[in-house]
């Protein structure tokens, strides 16, 4: 019962309608409205202790000698013995269209050997793109959700308490050139690149800008691209403002995908098993060493001895057999229930079935 509850589990998400409409905005995105990575270097300080240790991580001191020169404050002679600071790598993603003065989330990742970054605030960290421009400037309290217990013989670690984020932490500077409303083409790009749904698309589109605006824009350039023309007397933001929404029937390939480290198997719906005969169980193998002492004959010369005696008992109690014929996905997974089998077992199953070349499907192995 517990392994076809963990089955219908993992193919919940799989055994939707194969027709399910989605809208355009949610299976494709625009070519030119991507985000840009950002990336930067700096200091979060204020820990309790959990800081850098400036002997095993010298650009830490570094760093903060540099800070405090560039604030006024000599620091000649001596080492810093501080725990209170740690070098972070500051990341963030720049949205398109954003405008300067706009917010944006920023993430901290230890750099050195610091064990926390909770408490800390992160300094004013310049935050640079592939161009090696500056485009915001990252500063503000870090949020770490995970945390560090120690004892003096134990320590309990919840999450990773040595990255954190910083909302609504990096103010952007300088805004990248965006000229969406000159563009005349428009690129969409599938998230997951299938023929039949870039046709279907380009035919959902064409069929309403032939009402709106009396002429088929859309073509499909292959399994993933899809350009669209731009029509005159309106601009390119309300023309996609109209295009997105529209409904999309979408198709994909037959796939299972398998993670064999947490034991999840996801079946998709169009997933089909010629028939095949499987056999499953645990074979179980039994070596019992059993020696015997053997007495001498009474009044003779002989010596006690002790002589090896095994027994070895093999046994498959649970050994099943049941023909897999999947027309449909409730068919199949009807059958792999009959099995009995738990996840780990319904894993090594497909793989027999891939290898038998009953499988019709891709076989994704995570």
């Amino acid at each position: 019962m517990i392994a076809r509850l963990l089955l219908l589990a993992m193919v919940l998400l799989a055994a939707q309608p194969a027709a399910a409409a989605s809208r355009i905005k949610d299976i494709a995105e625009l070519q030119a409205s991507r985000d840009n990575q950002l990336i930067g270097y700096g200091l979060v300080i204020g820990l309790n202790g959990t800081g850098d240790s400036l002997r095993n991580a010298p650009f830490t001191e570094q760093s903060l000698r540099a800070m405090l020169q560039n604030l006024g404050i000599a620091t000649e002679g001596g080492r810093a013995r501080a725990k209170n600071v740690a070098a972070v790598i500051v990341t963030a993603n720049l949205p398109p269209f954003v405008q300067s003065g706009m917010r944006i989330d920023a993430s901290v990742s230890s750099l050195g050997d610091a064990t926390s970054l909770a408490g800390g605030t992160l300094v004013m960290t310049p935050l640079r793109a592939a161009d090696g421009e500056i485009y915001a400037v990252a500063q503000g309290p870090v949020i770490v959700s995970g945390f560090q217990a120690e004892g003096q013989a134990e320590t309990l670690t919840q999450g990773v308490p040595t990255a954190g984020r910083v909302p609504n932490g990096a103010l952007i500077e300088r805004h990248v050139e965006a000229t969406f409303n000159d563009m005349l083409m428009l690129t969409l790009q599938l998230r997951n690149p299938d023929f039949s749904t870039a046709l279907r698309v380009t035919d959902t589109i064409n069929a309403f800008t032939n009402r709106r605006y009396g002429a088929s824009l859309a073509s499909e350039q292959n399994s993933r691209t899809v350009v669209i023309r731009k029509p005159k007397g309106v601009s390119a933001a309300r023309f996609y403002a109209e295009l997105e929404n529209l409904p999309v029937e979408v198709d994909s390939p037959a796939r299972v995908v398998v993670d064999e480290r947490t034991g999840t198997v996801v079946i998709g719906n169009d997933v089909r098993i010629s028939r095949v005969a499987i056999s499953h169980g645990t074979l179980t193998v039994r070596v019992t060493e059993m020696p015997r002492v053997v007495q001498p004959e009474p009044f003779s010369r002989g010596e006690t001895e002790t002589e090896p005696f095994t027994v070895i008992d093999a046994d498959r109690p649970d050994a099943k057999l049941a023909v897999l014929d999947g027309p449909d996905l409730q068919t199949l997974v009807a059958g792999l229930n009959r099995l009995g089998v738990k996840p780990d077992g319904i894993i090594a199953i497909l793989q027999g079935i891939k290898s038998a070349g009953a499988l019709q499907a891709e076989l994704v192995l995570q």
